[in-house]
Parts: C-alpha cells; structure tokens; sequence
C-alpha cells in the first residue's frame, strides 16, 4: 500500500498565516479560519433551510468550507488586494488555484477519490452550498476585522468598513439574519457575555 502525503500537507494549514499585509493583535492561520468558515457556512445552510424555505446541506456546505482554503498549503495566501489587483492576475490566480487542488487530490488513493472529489471539484449542483460558504468566508473575514479594531488596531479600520459593505450587498436573507443574531455578541468582552 503506497503512502500518501496527502494529511501530512493538510496539517501544514496552520503554518499559512491570514492577513499577511497587516498587522494582527492575534495572528490567523488558515486551518482556524477553515474551521470558522465551516461552522458559519453550516450554521447559513440550516437559517436557510428553517426560515427561508431553502433545501440544502448543512454538512455538504461545512465540509466544502473545510476544503474552500486548502489550495493554499502549495500556494500561500495571497493577500486580496494583491488577487483582486486586475482581471488578468484574478484569472491567473484562480488557475493555479485549481492546480494546486488538483495537486491535493491526486495524492488521495484511489480508492478514496470519490469521497472528495466533490470537494476539490465542486461542479453546478454545489452553487448553492458554494453561495454559502463564500458567505461565510466574507462573514469571517469581517469578524476578524471586528475582533482587531475590538482590540485597539486601527490596522483593521478600513477593512472592516470595506467587508461590511461586501456583507452588507450579498443578497442573503440568511446572511442578514446571521449578523442581526450573532454578530453583535462578537463586540462584548467575555465579562459583558457571561
């Protein structure tokens, strides 16, 4: 039986550092930010579901955001203002991106391919949980930018306004209900929570 390194370059998530152009109070790597994106995406899937008449996967839409970062163990991540520069290095980002998937799950056996392929491959039928999860992801990166500017860093100012307005235009009722529910428990102290 050949050995696979495919866990071995998961594990390698906590090494790649979130917001690399800024200064944190508390560094972010991608293996806690996955798992926060995770818990957040399935949390849209189930509001979809029981308040908005939708039909989706909780599990699915968590298990896609637990994959959504991996890429960046062969990659890095590279700051958005850099990704999003111009269309040409968006495209070119996208395809080395889907490289660096491709990559991940040729180190899987065989025989385990088909449980998750859909994950490294999502095709049309995952739109939806994609829709999710990329909601998710704004949604995380702007709480990131609440709980620095919490914590006295200016560094987060600008990016907290900008990633509020990019939450605040996702046409989501789940996602509007997530930050009139959750979010402003992310502005107390541990003492205004208890």
């Amino acid at each position: 039986m050949p050995t696979s390194h495919f866990f071995a370059y998961l594990s390698r998530m906590k090494f790649i550092r979130r917001w690399g152009l800024m200064h944190s109070t508390y560094p972010e790597n991608i293996q806690e930010h996955s798992l926060r994106v995770a818990q957040i995406a399935h949390a849209l899937a189930i509001i979809r579901n029981r308040l908005f008449g939708g039909d989706v996967s909780p599990e699915r839409t968590a298990t896609l955001a637990l994959y959504h970062d991996t890429s960046e163990v062969l990659t890095g991540d590279l700051p958005a203002p850099v990704k999003e520069f111009n269309p040409e290095i968006q495209r070119a980002y996208h395809a080395i991106e889907a490289a660096s998937k491709e990559k991940l799950l040729a180190l899987i056996p065989d025989p385990l391919k088909p449980g998750y392929e859909p994950f490294f491959r999502p095709d049309a039928r995952d739109r939806a949980h994609r829709d999710l999860v990329k909601a998710a992801d704004k949604l995380c990166a702007y709480l990131k930018c609440l709980e620095e500017t919490g914590a006295g860093n200016p560094e987060f100012a600008q990016a907290e306004k900008a990633l509020r307005a990019s939450v605040d235009s996702l046409d989501l009722p789940e996602v509007r209900y997530f930050l009139d529910t959750f979010v402003p428990s992310f502005r107390l102290t541990l003492d205004e929570l208890n």
